[in-house]
């Protein structure tokens, strides 16, 4: 498999983009040097690069695709609405159509505010908290890996060049599951923390009663609960993992798959929260969201019609038996090869991600390194399953 048409456009790419692309998770630094710099296009869950290499791909668009590549009914509809225009200068009337639709199957939504991508939305959930409660705190899941490219989180990780000390100061951790961390945080910090932000689930299921005591624990210490519901929404369930785990929270996001690729992302939630960002109360206005292409027309058909094809057919089951499967089979080939110990599936069966481990039970970059470069060679890209 030859790669030299990927590694010219590469160099160039470097040149005229940091990072030679605009998501870093899709960055060099994530891939074996032998590997497909740069896709042309897809079909279902079939990918070609500029080399005009085929290969199967594991988790499409970062998690977004759920549907396939170029899926024919998504793609009409956003087609057919860009033929009436694309953006005017007053709301388009699918605005609040599939507002309608989308409130009606998040369980804690009264109202939704659209934008374009995850960290937006969950920075502008971070905002109202703040503005609902008075308060400036933040606690944080630190065993979830992502919630924003803005100062308030990346500032917690090893990324920070360039976010002043000042705009993290306000920024706490706790642990999943760890019901004594986020209380002791608000112990330390009474009255002061404002949201508590989590993945409803990740990699492993709330445990004895985890998500019912930390919503209680929120509501009693005067804190706002938000869901991150990025990946858990339209892949556990169509309302992701509140509607699993029967838990609300005060403010949900969502995004990735709500579209099937489509640039969209939705802050949803409870209507006294998220009515601070309209103009009908007579407290203190918040400037919520005003992006040009939040509510782009095209978006939210491709958006609609993602809904009605979950509506009609069993998606979310269909990834649940099609990730039990996968598991249950790769693991049965690394038991029979004697590599469990070093190779192994886990995580949810919609969201899955494999192992690498070392003779010492070490997580092991190098050996994860060598099995993204196998698996494309025999014509895989699996960075997540």
């Amino acid at each position: 498999m030859k790669f030299s048409e990927s590694d010219k456009v590469r160099e160039k790419a470097h040149q005229l983009i940091p990072g030679g692309c605009h998501t870093y998770a899709k960055g060099d630094d994530q891939f074996p040097q032998l590997s497909p710099g740069f896709i042309a296009r897809g079909l279902g869950c079939h990918v070609w690069d500029v080399d005009g290499n085929e290969f199967i791909e594991y988790g499409m668009g970062l998690r977004s695709v759920t549907l396939g590549h170029a899926f024919q009914p998504v793609v009409n509809a956003a087609a057919r609405q860009m033929q009436l225009g694309n953006n005017y200068t007053r709301p388009a009337a699918i605005e609040v159509s599939y507002a309608e639709e989308l409130v009606a199957v998040i369980p804690c939504a009264d109202m939704v505010k659209f934008a374009k991508d995850g960290s937006t939305v969950t920075t502008a959930a971070i905002k109202l908290a703040r503005a609902y409660t008075g308060r400036n705190m933040v606690a944080l899941c630190k065993d979830h890996p992502f919630f924003s490219y803005n100062d308030w989180f990346i500032g917690t990780t090893p990324m920070r060049g360039g976010i002043p000390e000042s705009a993290v100061r306000n920024s706490l951790g706790f642990g999943y599951n760890d019901i004594a961390s986020i209380t002791e945080l608000f112990d330390r910090y009474p009255g002061q923390i404002a949201a508590v932000i989590l993945e409803p689930e990740r990699d492993q299921p709330p445990v004895n009663g985890f998500l019912e005591k930390l919503k209680t624990l929120s509501a009693e210490r005067g804190a706002v609960l938000i869901f991150d519901e990025m990946i858990t929404g339209f892949r556990w369930a169509i309302g992701g993992g509140q509607q699993v785990h029967g838990v609300l929270p005060d403010l949900a996001t969502y995004g990735k798959a709500i579209a099937n690729g489509f640039a969209l992302s939705a802050l949803a939630g409870r209507r006294d929260i998220m009515e601070l960002g309209g103009i009908r109360h007579d407290g203190e206005r918040v400037f919520l969201l005003s992006t040009t292409h939040g509510a782009e027309n095209h978006a939210l058909a491709a958006a609609q019609a993602t809904l009605e094809i979950y509506r009609s057919e069993d998606v979310v089951g269909h990834l649940h038996r099609q990730g039990m499967r996968l598991t249950n089979e790769i693991n049965e080939v690394s038991k029979a090869r004697g590599t469990l110990d070093f190779v192994q599936v886990m995580g949810h069966p919609s969201n899955l991600f494999f192992t690498t481990r070392d003779n010492e039970g070490m997580p092991s970059q190098t050996f994860r390194t060598l099995m993204l470069q196998e698996l494309i060679r025999n014509g895989v890209i699996a960075p997540s399953l």
